[in-house]
This record gives structure tokens, C-alpha cells and sequence, in this order.
């Protein structure tokens, strides 16, 4: 089945979908002023050593020092096989101790950044570890025999002098020669850079940072059944066409440019499917539903049958909806990024049968999701346990907010995502009437913003638009609610 690739860009975020038979799969959102930090290598300086926890906390210039475990600390060890445990953390580092580190998961919620020592760069076909010394390959490409050429091709690219380890991924399979080597020479010189900035500048310092999220889009997302990939902005949509010429030329057939006069988000519905993203309760298209829970120690998604009789008996209807559960489940997975402990409640089932049915169907839509999973039985409970790799924060987390009414018991959308719905409500109306002014009622936090951090960004829609701007607080709004007045 073809996918297509949605490129949303402003200045202040750009929204990234992926769409499967008009139904968008995943959401991914990368805010200007809080872009993620997975990938970046610093300077950190050591804060303080933990004997007890074998960790230890790192200054890498951000609000709250980053973590840094043992286990994650570089040695040279033997690929032989041997289990060699690893050197007791207070003999490693110590107090003031200046080294490189790289991010591997982002800050989220009260935790720091997590860091290791080893450090990788991702190309477009290759990783490269620097401080290794061997060529692994990926565990998609089964087959031992073009495993083994793979190694072959890579080790004959290298130069005699090469120091560092590579991990060959999957796109490499299809790859020639010149852009094997191309990969290789990007690389390298992105480690040198890396190395002269270590040498030269001053602690917690960034040393390096990973690609833009559309330009990691052409990088990471793409694959053979991608059918297009469309970008509404005229200038982005130039700078990843130059981006394709130098490091995914075979993209370049399907990287276009879109010019209609709605928005491309709009076109397709997704702003509803955002909404629908960010609320507890999943219609099914029986009648049944899900109740999605996401708290800050688990998930939990409860199916339940609703309006949907539709099975020849009970046990049938039952059967049928958690079934179609298992596919929505699935979805909501990926387009919420749900990560870490997920606890799913179907509706109980006495048949085994219909228990396996259910579980294989379960694991079938998952193998899609590019994050790693994991999925137990059917506990004594009836309960399916699963994990998903936390990479980077929750939709919820991205656009909502403790909802400070209800004493965060629920969740209210924060006045900078209030601010972005009506940058992009305003651009929506001045392709459709011509009035001489816009004016934007809404909340003292929302007009606040406009005339501070987001005074750049409403300066810049209004000279796009050519009209007049003006704000008004409306003190009866709630942060959530706003009107754009045409005069």
C-alpha cells in the first residue's frame, strides 16, 4: 500500500504526517523554540558522580543537567562474545571531568536528558561510530549471504588509514558504489568537525546537531512504498530539493511542492484528526470505542463494545470488536507516540481461539511501527502488557498543558498552541475574503504571547497578508477560546 509524506512548515513549527489510504498514520511536530535534542553531541562537564546510583549528572548548557548511567559510558571491549563487566563509574569520572556525549533521549517531563560516550552519526545509509572498530549490519537484512556483501562492499570503500565502525542500514541494499562512498566522506567529515570543536571551544558547548525534522524526513520516513511527498512551503520545499540533490537523489521524483489554495493539513482533515488525537474517547466504525489513559507512569486503552450488535452472538460481537480494536489501537500508538508501560483492556473473551486471534492481529498491525515493541500474552486478568520505546515526547505533551482549573486532573492546550490555530486561522481567512483589518480576540495569556515571544511571527503573517493585525483581550475567555474578527 502507498504512503504519502505531508510537509507542514511555518516558522514557528513544522507538522510532519504520514498518510495510509487517506487515513494519517503518525503525527511528528518540531516547535522552533523547542526542537529535540537526540542526536546533538556537547562538551558536558561533569556536576556530580553517583557511586550509589552508577550514574553520574552532566552541565551540557541546558535548565536541568542531563544523566549519564555506567552503562552508557564507552569502553573498548572485545567483540569476541565475552562478557566483561564494565569498570565501576567513580574510577571512570570524576568532579569538573570534561568529555563529549551525545544525547540519546530527550528531556521529558522532570527528567534530564539521558547521554551516553559512545557516539553515533547517522547518514543517509550508514551509521558511523567513530570510537568502534567494526562493521555491523542491520537485523533487517536477514539474508547471511547479502549480509556478507554488504560488509564486502562497505571495507573495500574504506580508506587503508580508516579508524571507526560503521552499522550498515537497510537502504544500503539497493545502494551503488558512489553513494556508499559519498555517505562514508559526509561522515568522516562530520566527525572531524566534531573533534576540532572539542578541541577548541569552551564546556557545554553544542558540538554537533542531528538534521531538521523535514529533513530527516528524506532521510529516516521514506521508503519504497512512499508515493509523495508534498511541501507547502515554496522556500523549505527549495532547500530539501537541494538537500535530496546531495543526499537522497532517488527521492527527488516524489519530493513535491504544494500550491493549493487550502491548507495542506486542511485538505485532508487532519486538524479534526488532531483533535480526535488528543481526546480520551475513540469511536471504532462498528459503534464500540477505546478509552485511552495516559498518565505519567503508564498508558492504559479500555475497548469496550458500545452501540455495535452486529455479531450472529454475543461472544461473535465481542470477537469482531476487539479485533477491530487491535488495528485502532495500533494506529493511536503511533499518532499519539505513546511510549513506555501500555496496558490494553479488551472486552474479556472465554474462546482461546478467538484470545490468539486477537493477540497475532495485534502484533501483525504493530510490525509497521518504526519504534520499537513489545508485546506479552494475555496476563491472568485478561490484561495485554506491551512496551514502546519512549524517543521523544507524547502528542498530549507537545500541545497541552496541566489544565490549571481542575488541578491537573485534565489538560488544556497551551496559549502558544492557541497562538499557532490562529496564525494559521488567519492565513486560512485572508485566502478567502479581503477585509481591511483582522482582529483577534482572545484570552490575557494568548494576546500577552502575540506581543512578546510571538510578536515576530503575527509581524511576519501580517506583511504576507498585507493587512492590519490588531489584538484585544477578551477577559471572559478561557485560554482555549478565541474569535477572529474581520473589520
Amino acid at each position: 500500500m502507498n504512503e504519502d509524506i505531508l510537509i507542514n512548515i511555518t516558522p514557528q513549527e513544522t507538522r510532519v504526517a504520514l498518510v495510509l489510504q487517506g487515513a494519517v498514520q503518525e503525527l511528528h511536530i518540531e516547535r522552533t523554540l523547542t526542537r529535540g535534542l537526540a542526536g546533538n553531541v556537547y562538551l558536558g562537564k561533569v556536576v556530580r558522580v553517583l557511586p550509589g546510583m552508577q550514574s553520574a549528572f552532566i552541565d551540557i548548557g541546558l535548565e536541568r543537567a542531563a544523566f549519564l548511567h555506567v552503562a552508557d559510558i564507552w569502553e573498548a571491549r572485545p567483540h569476541d562474545g565475552q562478557n566483561v563487566a564494565p569498570t565501576a563509574i567513580e574510577k571512570l569520572l570524576f568532579d569538573g571531568q570534561v568529555l563529549t556525549v551525545q544525547v540519546i533521549k530527550d528531556p521529558i517531563g522532570t527528567k534530564g536528558a539521558r547521554l551516553s560516550t559512545q557516539i553515533s552519526i547517522a547518514g543517509r545509509m550508514l551509521v558511523y561510530l567513530p570510537q568502534d572498530n567494526h562493521i555491523g549490519i542491520s537485523q533487517k537484512i536477514e539474508k547471511e549471504a547479502d549480509r556478507d556483501i554488504l560488509r564486502s562492499r562497505l571495507q573495500s570503500l574504506l580508506p587503508p588509514e580508516e579508524k571507526g565502525g560503521y552499522i550498515v542500514r537497510t537502504m544500503a541494499e539497493e545502494a551503488s558504489d558512489v553513494d556508499l562512498k559519498a555517505d562514508v566522506d559526509y561522515l568522516r567529515k562530520t566527525w572531524s568537525a566534531i573533534l576540532t570543536g572539542a578541541r577548541t571551544k569552551p564546556a557545554t558547548s553544542l558540538l554537533y546537531q542531528d538534521l531538521n525534522l523535514a529533513q530527516r524526513v528524506l532521510r529516516d520516513f521514506v521508503h519504497d512504498a512512499t508515493a509523495t511527498i508534498q511541501v507547502d512551503s515554496r522556500e523549505n520545499y527549495v532547500n530539501l530539493v537541494d538537500f535530496a540533490k546531495a543526499y537522497t537523489p532517488t527521492e527527488l521524483p516524489i519530493l513535491q511542492h504544494y500550491t493549493g489554495e487550502r491548507p495542506l493539513f486542511d485538505l485532508y482533515g487532519f486538524e479534526e484528526e488532531i483533535l480526535r488525537a488528543l481526546g480520551r474517547r475513540v469511536d471504532l466504525k462498528s459503534g464500540g470505542y477505546l478509552i485511552v489513559d495516559q498518565t505519567e507512569a503508564m498508558t492504559t486503552i479500555d475497548v469496550n463494545t458500545g452501540g455495535f450488535v452486529g455479531g450472529r452472538n454475543f461472544a461473535d460481537t465481542i470477537f469482531k470488536t476487539n479485533l477491530e480494536a487491535a488495528h485502532a489501537i495500533a494506529r493511536q500508538l503511533r499518532l499519539r507516540n505513546l511510549g513506555g508501560i501500555i496496558i490494553l483492556d479488551f472486552i474479556d473473551m472465554d474462546n482461546a481461539e478467538h484470545k490468539s486471534a486477537v493477540l497475532a492481529e495485534l502484533k501483525k498491525t504493530l510490525s509497521r511501527d518504526r519504534t520499537k515493541v513489545s508485546v506479552s500474552g494475555f496476563s491472568a486478568l485478561g490484561l495485554v502488557e506491551m512496551t514502546r520505546k519512549r524517543t521523544r515526547e507524547s502528542l498530549a505533551h507537545i500541545l497541552c498543558e496541566p489544565c490549571p482549573a481542575c488541578a491537573g486532573k485534565g489538560q488544556v492546550k497551551t496559549s502558544r498552541t492557541i497562538c499557532y490555530e490562529i496564525l494559521r486561522e488567519l492565513l486560512r481567512e485572508a485566502k478567502q475574503f479581503n477585509p481591511r483589518e483582522f482582529r483577534i480576540l482572545a484570552s490575557q495569556e494568548v494576546i500577552d504571547l502575540f506581543l512578546e515571544e510571538e510578536s515576530q511571527h503575527l509581524a511576519l503573517l501580517g506583511d504576507f497578508i498585507g493587512k492590519r493585525i490588531s489584538l484585544q483581550v477578551e477577559s471572559t475567555y478561557h485560554q482555549e477560546q478565541y474569535d477572529v474578527i474581520l473589520m
